[in-house]
């Protein structure tokens, strides 16, 4: 059932009390990979480490988690000691499902959150390795001040098919504009966490971190500019145009 949380006021972010997550339990099924899509190369580094090096190079952000699968922990700590360029991230597993996994990493940040600690936390994907500080810092100062940010990418030309396989508009003209979402998405780590153990005793697991927040909070989710670069891994040929991205960035997003 749909609950209700307060609004918490908009907070001045301190040096090192944004947490950075990175979720890294998903498969590489469609990329073609035998195992976790994160651990596979690109430009000589794994796909998570290139995330996990962005939110590294940022004051606010103070600690880093990667939620791994079990079968995983091996490989990932040998990703964190050769290719970071700091390797103090913590390790954490996750659960079998996207919604499970950020569960497992709040439950971890708890006494932190309660105790004032942590004043925002971001959640990533591995599969997205191109994300830039530029990106990350507009999510951290929009989520600051409404409560919860994410990036999207505005796009009028989706459409909509219906039960009988007729496309038709995808919203009513005047209904808004679409976006398409990516990560990371930042929200005050207090009305996260509240939203997270609501949805805990509902039994409800969200698509995304936002779909939890809509369904639990009051926080107003604003989206920042999304970054066409800020591509997730899903198919063989997406790691040939990151490739070409970071070539075209001499290997150094901003």
């Amino acid at each position: 059932m749909q609950r209700a949380l307060r609004i918490f006021s908009p907070v001045v972010i301190r040096d090192g009390s944004v947490v950075a997550v990175v979720l890294a339990g998903g498969s590489g099924t469609r990329v073609g990979a035998d195992g976790n899509k994160a651990y596979i190369p690109l430009a000589g580094r794994s796909l998570a480490s290139w995330s996990l090096n962005a939110f590294g190079r940022l004051p606010p952000v103070g600690r880093r988690i990667l939620v791994i699968r079990p079968e995983d922990r091996e490989v990932a700590e040998e990703v964190i000691d050769r290719e970071l360029d700091d390797p103090s991230v913590e390790v954490i597993e996750g659960g079998t499902t996207r919604h499970s996994s950020e569960w497992a990493a709040l439950t971890y940040l708890r006494e932190n959150i309660d105790r004032g600690k942590v004043d925002l936390v971001l959640i990533d994907d591995a599969a997205r390795p191109l994300v830039t500080r530029t990106l990350v810092q507009a999510v951290i100062q929009t989520a600051a001040v409404s409560g919860g940010a994410m990036p999207g990418i505005f796009d009028d030309e989706l459409g909509l098919v219906d039960d009988y396989g007729h496309l038709q508009p995808a919203l009513p003209p005047g209904a808004g504009n679409l976006v398409r979402t990516q990560t990371p998405q930042g929200f005050l780590a207090k009305p996260l966490l509240s939203a997270y153990e609501l949805a805990k005793a509902d039994g409800f697991e969200g698509t995304d971190t936002a779909s939890t927040m809509l369904r639990y909070s009051d926080v107003k989710i604003r989206p920042v500019p999304g970054d066409t670069r800020n591509l997730k891994i899903t198919y063989p040929q997406d790691l040939f145009t990151a490739e070409d991205i970071l070539s075209a960035a001499q290997y150094n997003l901003t």
